[in-house]
């Protein structure tokens, strides 16, 4: 299939990437944007309309084949009300997914995320059949919006993406980045834990896949890029986007993690040298192949500018 598709979320972090891909790919896209801005270059057409509020959803979705619904309130360590979670990814999901099934679409792409199934950190590899067990507002308001959409009788897919990096990327994967551009060595080599990531590239592919797969899907896949890196993995491939070497001391995790808990660092630490490998057996079963390897990807982000 390479149609008419619908796109919430167009100027945010992922929306962006997705517009230039879908479009580079053949499809004709119709941009929802919640505030009268300027259109996105690559958009075909444009309706403005917050999803939170009543609108003529039926004008929205006239003539579209496929949403692919990439807005919603980010994931912040610090945190949200449980009740702004909901109101921006559960219940703006239901709304435009009933608007969906009403207009016909023949299937609706929901970007979750991997913390709708577990927390930010994993004991074993993560994989679709494991019972979900959000530990956040967050990941419960994408795990109540995956429901939601089951509900509706659409032909439906939910991307759970592990942490996703490319151009403009803004949180963990900011500052990890800017870590690496200091000129200092880093204490960081004694980490082990592995983590998977995935490129704006590689998630805009698993976004054509699941548009482009016969046959109704109606579950959730896991979007990572199947080669998990270890914390100096990533700052060496940065770094070395930098023209620099590794920059890694071989300080044990132990000693790293007792000097974050003097220093009240202790969530820091956790995340950083806790494990999340996912799987993404469902995608790979599609026909679904990464971009590129991750330290490749990695040491282009940082080569151009991030």
């Amino acid at each position: 299939m390479t149609g008419h598709v619908a796109l919430t979320g167009a100027t945010g972090f992922i929306g962006r990437h997705l517009l230039r891909s879908l479009t580079e790919r053949g499809y004709r896209v119709r941009v929802l944007l919640r505030r009268p801005v300027e259109v996105p270059e690559g958009a075909a057409s444009a309706v403005v309309g917050d999803l939170t509020r009543p609108m003529n959803m039926a004008a929205a979705l006239s003539d579209v084949d496929a949403v692919v619904h990439s807005a919603g309130l980010a994931h912040a360590m610090s945190g949200a009300p449980e009740d702004d979670y909901r109101t921006l990814n559960t219940e703006a999901t239901r709304r435009l997914a009933e608007a969906a099934a009403r207009a016909k679409v023949r299937r609706f792409v929901f970007l979750s995320s991997i913390r709708a199934q577990c927390g930010a950190t994993s004991p074993h590899p993560v994989c679709e059949d494991d019972a979900e067990a959000p530990t956040d507002a967050y990941g419960r308001s994408k795990l109540e919006a995956e429901r939601a959409l089951a509900e509706t009788g659409l032909d439906w897919v939910a991307l759970r993406p592990v942490l996703v990096h490319g151009a403009g990327v803004k949180g963990n994967m900011a500052a990890l980045l800017r870590l690496a551009r200091s000129p200092y060595p880093l204490p960081l080599g004694g980490l082990s834990g592995r983590r998977s990531l995935i490129s704006t590239e590689s998630l805009a592919a698993a976004v054509d896949a699941v548009l482009k797969a016969p046959g109704p899907l109606n579950r959730a896949l896991v979007a990572a890029d199947p080669d998990p890196q270890t914390l100096p993995e990533m700052v060496a491939a940065l770094r070395r986007g930098l023209g620099r070497g590794p920059g890694l001391l071989p300080v044990p995790g132990a000693l790293l993690g007792l000097a974050c808990r003097l220093t009240g660092r202790e969530e820091i630490y956790d995340r950083l040298a806790g494990g999340l490998v996912a799987r993404p057996d469902g995608l790979m079963a599609l026909g679904w192949r990464p971009a590129m390897p991750t330290p490749q990807a990695l040491a282009l982000l940082a080569r151009d500018g991030g």
